[in-house]
């Protein structure tokens, strides 16, 4: 089976377009508020510093995946003809830029007309589109929304926390869950016991 449930983003992208420095490219921790601050204003993030820094802090997998995340996402606003400031962004930006990585995806998406449409597993090949999994995709938003405001963005403006956007999420959501035959599973939450027997009774 051709699908690939749950892979990050940046690993679809990487395999499908070497030649694209957007992917590919690792940024570090400004520790300067202020020059954050000035960057965000300015769309300014043409020179990513590198991570060559001695005795610099380890970070976790999530925090260079996010900062991937937000080097790939300002790069594909300064491709845009006329190129656009991270500062300028909407929603609109961001839709186009999620379809814009499903060239990249890796999940096997079945269209109506397929014979394979609603099998988790497929007795062959089809040539149904591949496209990026939900899960990548939400994964992604909550990186990009963590970001954005970490770079100086404000959460009243922050594009990735938009109602389109969860509204997208939710219809690429149900559309998958249809088309593989997979249905999807709201996460229950954990009910905590509550001890009603008093202890020194």
């Amino acid at each position: 089976m051709s699908s690939s449930k749950g892979k990050d983003v940046h690993e679809g992208s990487s395999s499908n377009s070497s030649s694209s420095s957007s992917a590919l490219i690792v940024v570090v921790d400004d520790h300067n508020h202020h020059q954050q601050q000035q960057q965000f204003e300015r769309g300014d993030e043409q020179a990513a510093p590198t991570s060559s820094v001695v005795g610099a802090p380890v970070i976790s997998r999530y925090e260079s995946q996010k900062r991937r995340d937000w080097y790939t996402f300002g790069q594909y606003l300064r491709n845009q003809r006329p190129p656009l400031a991270i500062s300028q962004c909407n929603s609109s930006h961001v839709l186009e830029f999620l379809r814009y990585l499903d060239q990249f995806g890796k999940t096997k998406v079945h269209l109506n007309g397929c014979g394979f449409f609603g099998e988790p597993e497929p007795a062959g090949p089809c040539t149904c589109p591949l496209r990026q999994a939900w899960g990548s995709l939400d994964a992604l938003i909550g990186r990009l929304r963590a970001a954005y405001e970490e770079n100086g963005g404000s959460s009243d403006t922050n594009p990735f926390a938009s109602g389109a956007i969860r509204v997208y999420l939710r219809e690429v959501r149900d559309s998958q869950s249809k088309a593989r035959g997979i249905p999807y599973k709201k996460k229950k939450k954990k009910k905590i016991p509550i001890n009603t027997h008093q202890q020194g009774a």
